[in-house]
């Protein structure tokens, strides 16, 4: 099973990820920007692009490592990973119901002033980041057209990480425990 925390930067989602791993046994981490990484290591460079995500390789190559990940080990795979464009949603969410992986997608959402806040105060990206910033934007559409309606959203604005994770897994009941 793959528990998906969409949501844009500054939702909780990594923080909230580490939190409800705690939460559900047999579970683990999948960062699927280490993908993205790897494939902007490569030299020469692939195509530019502002996004990895829009490389057709990195959307086929999260559903395949998700797959011989959970092949590998079993239980549940967490996986913190901002997806706006709907269309690469439909193709990482086909490509592991192909391979009859259920998926929970779960949307982290705050306001904007409220991202807006977490971003200026990020110590670890650091203040402000343009990076962060600019998906403000793309979030607030998709969360309007469908991201909403595609996932279960978790209103993150006065909620901790803590908070989030526990109503997290209280959404999966007896699917957390059977993991």
């Amino acid at each position: 099973m793959i528990v998906w925390l969409n949501g844009t930067h500054g939702a909780g989602k990594t923080t909230t990820g580490a939190q409800l791993r705690q939460l559900l046994p047999d579970s683990r981490v999948f960062d699927a920007e280490k993908v993205g990484e790897t494939l902007m290591d490569i030299t020469p460079g692939l195509p530019a692009t502002d996004n990895f995500q829009h490389w057709p390789p990195w959307r086929q190559l999260v559903v395949e490592t998700a797959r011989r990940v959970l092949d590998y080990t079993g239980g549940t795979l967490v996986m913190p990973m901002t997806v706006l464009v709907e269309e690469y949603w439909r193709e990482i969410s086909a490509g592991l119901a192909h391979h009859a992986i259920p998926v929970r997608h779960f949307v982290l959402h705050a306001d904007q002033e409220t991202l807006r806040a977490r971003i200026a105060g990020d110590t670890v990206i650091g203040p402000d980041s343009p990076f962060r910033l600019r998906y403000l934007a793309p979030y607030a559409e998709a969360a309007r057209t469908w991201l909403h309606t595609a996932a279960e959203v978790v209103d993150t604005t006065h909620l901790t990480p803590a908070q989030a994770a526990r109503r997290i897994a209280a959404a999966m009941g007896s699917e957390a425990a059977g993991s």
